[in-house]
């Protein structure tokens, strides 16, 4: 779903104007700037990105009507909207293989001569 649309949505849901909730909106969705397909969701669609989409716009907003709406109650929406559920950085990883390069840099071990 697009940005403006959950924007719909959470008018719908809490009054207000689409833009009281659109940078929130595309906070979640900026990552298809960098992985133009679904999986972008990987990245900040889970339980992880509402806890940082939380940190990031604090614990609520005052909308246009004068609302009050829990930023932990329009990022869940967004998620569930997009997932159908709201899934958790295990989910996304569980298959992923263990790269090399996960355990950093190949160090070599040398001998420190004193002498």
């Amino acid at each position: 779903m697009k940005p403006f649309l959950h924007g719909k949505v959470s008018v719908k849901k809490w009054g207000g104007k689409e833009e009281d909730y659109q940078k929130i909106h595309d906070w979640f969705d900026q990552t298809k700037a960098h992985f133009p397909d679904m999986r972008h969701r990987a990245i900040l669609h889970s339980s992880f990105g509402i806890y940082l989409c939380e940190q990031m716009f604090g614990e609520g907003i005052t909308n246009s009507d004068g609302r009050h709406v829990s930023v932990r109650d329009i990022a869940e929406q967004h998620v569930i909207d997009d997932m159908g559920r709201i899934p958790t950085v295990q989910d996304y990883l569980a298959e992923m293989p263990f790269y090399n390069w996960l355990g950093g840099p190949k160090r070599v071990k040398s001998k420190i001569d004193f002498d």
